[in-house]
């Protein structure tokens, strides 16, 4: 493994970064015009990727990105809504991180399709019966990524059976689900699409998992329930969730001592800014990060090459890697 920073945003030097990311440089007049389009908008981790496609953008001369998404939580017919128009604003090629598949091809998709607009996927991909209505996918190996969840909650398994809570975000969103996929197989040795019942002294809490559509508040509630229960379960959620909460370190804060001492076990994906500063305060026992920025920047380049030339990604499936955060250490980069 190897030190990284909290975001691989941070790790990008030179004019370029600074024209992009602190200016918002665009050429005045492009060929291309290339939409990222998160799960909602008012996310750092997609403001992240749109991030990166700006780095790439500042990179040639005929290229400029836009950012969209749902306002405030993650709902299919809003982020279908969005694409719609963002076609309608004349985009040539779509940066998507999907929410719902099915209903995200049967609303707008096949539209795009029929108009000759490419899409690529990020962070999130169409289910495989899907996959003829984008290029290609780019972000985390989902599954695996859940595998890691999953074996970090391994370090706190008790003697007996040892429960645990998942949280989400929609049971119909294809990333997150395999992240749950993961986390089940890692902890089952097995089955990955079954609830856990005391498979290697597993069990799955009763009210969980849980289901937040991205919506700030309801996962911090959802939290502050698992860990104010008497025998309080392992806590893993599959991303940010309630820790992208600006009221998290004041709401977890009365849990800190009983979190830094591993009574209560919070793990959590994703290592946006605001998570690392609450893992500094030990508010959350590890965040298993991704890369956004890259997403962004790699999926542009991709979607350039196409449009630029017709040159289709040489890999449908391109995985980025993922780190390790504690309070202890730092951010270590899996290898």
């Amino acid at each position: 493994m190897k030190m990284v920073q909290g975001s691989d945003k941070q790790i990008c030097t030179g004019l370029i970064v600074i024209l992009c990311l602190f200016f918002g440089w665009q050429p005045a007049m492009a060929d291309f015009k290339v939409a990222v389009i998160g799960k909602t908008k008012n996310d750092s981790f997609y403001e992240q990727a749109y991030q990166g496609c700006l780095l790439f953008a500042a990179s040639v001369d005929d290229l400029i990105c836009i950012y969209d998404g749902p306002q405030d939580y993650q709902n299919p017919r809003s982020q279908a809504n969005v694409v719609e128009k963002v076609l309608k604003e004349h985009a040539d090629g779509i940066l998507i991180s999907t929410t719902h598949s099915g209903f995200l091809v049967e609303r707008i998709l096949g539209i795009a399709r029929d108009k000759h607009i490419p899409v690529i996927t990020f962070d999130s991909d169409l289910l495989p019966e899907h996959h003829k209505y984008r290029l290609a996918y780019v972000g985390t190996n989902n599954f695996d990524f859940g595998v890691a969840l999953g074996e970090y909650a391994k370090r706190y398994k008790q003697n007996g059976l040892t429960q645990i809570c998942l949280q989400s975000g929609s049971d119909a969103t294809p990333n997150l689900n395999e992240r749950i996929r993961g986390v089940r197989y890692a902890l089952s040795g097995d089955d990955a699409n079954q609830r856990l019942d005391g498979e290697n002294g597993w069990q799955e809490y009763h009210r969980c998992p849980f289901y937040t559509l991205g919506k700030r508040d309801i996962a911090l509630s959802q939290l502050k329930f698992v860990l104010s229960q008497p025998t309080p379960p392992v806590f893993l959620a599959v991303a940010g969730f309630a820790q992208f909460s600006p009221d998290y370190v004041a709401e977890i804060m009365p849990y800190r001592d009983q979190i830094a001492s591993e009574e209560l076990v919070v793990i959590s994906a994703d290592a946006e800014p605001m998570q690392l500063e609450a893992l500094e305060k030990k508010l959350s026992t590890v965040n298993i990060g991704q890369r956004p920025f890259e997403m962004g920047r790699y999926s542009a380049e991709l979607m350039y090459r196409y449009l630029k030339s017709g040159q289709k990604p040489e890999q449908e499936i391109n995985y980025l890697g993922f780190y390790y955060c504690t309070a202890e250490e730092g951010c270590l980069l899996e290898e």
